[in-house]
């Protein structure tokens, strides 16, 4: 696929960006240059190559989920969670209706 000027300023148009004719012109051989090397990827063989998310192994490095392990912010204080609340209601915070 070969771009041309007028596949250049209308992605420049796109874009909003406002470009000269002499950028047009220089912009074509730079971006054919791209799709030239673009097409030479797609002629790799990756037959048996494995998809991959990251170069290097990774692994998450996770913590132990201890539920109430710090008496402050663990669970079992909804009271006084609420006693903060400007109408509590049901055990919830109350909340104005905005859709009809």
């Amino acid at each position: 696929m070969a771009i041309d000027q007028a596949t250049v300023k209308k992605i420049a148009s796109l874009a909003r960006i406002a470009i000269s004719d002499a950028e047009a012109a220089a912009m074509e051989g730079e971006l054919n240059n791209i799709l030239g090397w673009v097409e030479q990827l797609g002629e790799v063989d990756v037959a048996g190559v494995e998809p991959m998310t990251a170069v290097i192994p990774n692994t998450l490095r996770l913590r132990d989920d201890v539920v109430d392990a710090d008496p402050l912010t663990g669970g079992g204080r909804r009271d006084d969670v609420l006693a903060n609340a400007p109408e509590p209601q049901h055990g919830f915070f109350g909340v104005p209706k905005v859709i009809e």
